[in-house]
């Protein structure tokens, strides 16, 4: 569980830095140049890789048992998670939800969290993904407090509305295809 919570803090506090400790960044920035972005993404790297062996290496603690219909609910709430943060891609313009959401790509994770944490009982599950929703709510709240209001971008052709949703039915059935690989079914055993 120490690596799986050690990789939740340091993706944490790697997209935070600009915000908690500004002047560090800029001090960063100013010796290593476009390097410093690199040393960012780097943590974030070691933070993905340390959130995976520390997951898949944890010991099974059940907290809570899930009923089984909520695999379904958190397969219906994935669909929405990736058509939400693809709405974040179409620029200028947004697809219709991009104009209505101020975060998409954070939403999108929070939708994320919450349906693995519906479909999840244990205790490495409630970790990794009680850990990034916190991270993006927190995440949100940064954000809206450093940039103020909002003004919400203009409306895309429908034709991108179809593309999006396409798009995201794609990436949902890739990323359950790898899920089935690595032995977890989001079918229910399907």
């Amino acid at each position: 569980m120490t690596l799986l919570i050690l990789g939740v803090l340091i993706w944490a506090f790697a997209h935070w830095l600009k915000r908690l400790a500004p002047a560090l960044r800029a001090s960063m920035t100013d010796k290593m140049g476009e390097g410093s972005k690199g040393v960012i993404t780097a943590a974030l790297i070691l933070s993905i890789v340390l959130m995976v062996v520390g997951y898949r290496s944890a010991d099974f603690i059940a907290v809570w048992y899930p009923p089984s219909f909520f695999g379904h609910i958190n397969n219906l709430l994935m669909l929405l998670a990736f058509y939400v943060f693809g709405a974040s891609a179409a620029k200028p313009a947004k697809v219709w939800l991009g104009t209505k959401i101020r975060h998409p790509q954070l939403t999108a994770v929070k939708i994320w969290a919450i349906a693995h944490l519906l479909a999840n009982g244990d205790l490495a599950s409630i970790i990794l993904f009680g850990g990034m929703l916190a991270w993006a709510v927190i995440s949100v709240i940064m954000i809206n407090r450093a940039e103020g209001p909002w003004t919400p971008p203009a409306q895309a052709p429908a034709k991108k509305e179809i593309v999006l949703l396409v798009i995201s039915l794609v990436l949902f059935t890739v990323v359950a295809g790898i899920h089935v690989m690595l032995g977890v079914s989001p079918f229910g055993g399907v």
